[in-house]
């Protein structure tokens, strides 16, 4: 096996809080286990477009507490192209680049995994994302600092609903997994969370009006996860204006409000871990592998699992809201 003296880092998809650390950690790692770093720009766009930079131990400084990433992040359609790939497998060799780490979600891991087998590349992946939706870790970075981001504007918007008796539905992101609107639920009080786990198996908003807005309350707040079938909370909120009309429906999405700001300190400790175990895993020889955290303990998930979408909600929590919502 050919011995790796430079390492690539980049950053694609969705921004999360956090990927500035992991990129501070790669770095620094990897400077001080004597390899070079090269940091690419825009994701693998910028591996298409040939935006590659020298990176050293002061161009990772001061950005630990910084949202969003250094490296710039872009979706790179062109890249899902075995043409798109040819052309920034060449770039990565006439750069120097001995191995990648990829820090992301789902598609990031998925381009990751395809280059990495039609090239023989090792390739890290850091799970990247606030929706905490991929296999194997049981946190991924962002996720911790989008939940206190959601806690924050829900704290504030229960002032509202209270005042006013009213049903606000709080849409968060999150549209294949409800993680960020389960925890957000428990972490604010709210009286239900709606996700798309639950989706084919209970009218949610049916099962919230009949049981869960109960006559003790005068208003009642409810995270939504972001969901093209559903139509998220607006199309719940027209629901209601038909079916409940009784009621009186307010809206509030938080969007991108939940990508920034400064990591909080779970999520810079989590991922400089993952980041330098990032370097250790490709000095051991692996490849394919996801680095993660389970029970407090680093772990590398094959990229397989990492993408299997086989991760699943706690009932116990899903229970746990509806009994605190009483």
């Amino acid at each position: 096996m050919e011995k790796i003296k430079c390492i690539g880092v980049l950053t694609s998809g969705g921004d999360a809080p956090g990927m500035n650390a992991a990129i501070r950690a790669v770095t620094r790692t990897a400077i001080y286990n004597g390899l070079s770093v090269k940091g690419i720009m825009r994701g693998y766009r910028g591996l298409i477009n040939n935006e590659i930079v020298e990176f050293h131990s002061d161009s990772v400084s001061n950005i630990i507490q910084k949202g969003g990433t250094i490296l710039r992040t872009a979706r790179c359609p062109e890249f899902t192209a075995s043409e798109g790939r040819k052309t920034a497998y060449d770039n990565m060799r006439r750069a120097g680049i001995d191995a990648v780490v990829a820090i992301g979600g789902d598609g990031t891991i998925t381009g990751a995994r395809i280059f990495a087998e039609e090239y023989n590349i090792p390739i890290v992946a850091l799970p990247g994302t606030i929706d905490n939706d991929l296999s194997g870790t049981d946190s991924t970075i962002g996720f911790d600092t989008a939940l206190n981001t959601i806690m924050e504007c829900v704290d504030k918007i229960r002032d509202t609903a209270t005042s006013h008796e009213r049903l606000f539905f709080v849409e968060v992101m999150g549209h294949t997994a409800g993680y960020l609107a389960l925890n957000g639920a428990l972490a604010t009080g709210a009286e239900a969370a709606i996700i798309p786990e639950m989706e084919t198996e209970d009218d949610q908003l049916k099962t919230l009006i009949d049981n869960g807005f109960r006559k003790s309350k005068n208003s009642a707040i409810v995270l939504v996860a972001e969901n093209p079938k559903t139509g998220g909370a607006m199309g719940l909120a027209e629901r209601v204006k038909r079916e409940y009309p009784q009621y009186d429906a307010r809206v509030t999405i938080l969007g991108h409000l939940q990508r920034g700001g400064s990591p909080s300190a779970f999520d810079r400790i989590l991922a400089s871990r993952l980041g330098s175990a990032a370097i250790t895993a490709l000095q051991e020889g692996q490849r394919n592998v996801m680095t993660g955290i389970r029970n407090g303990e680093i772990v590398y998930v094959p990229f397989s699992q990492a993408i299997s979408h086989t991760k699943k909600l706690s009932q116990d929590m899903t229970d746990l809201v509806r009994i605190l919502s009483i």
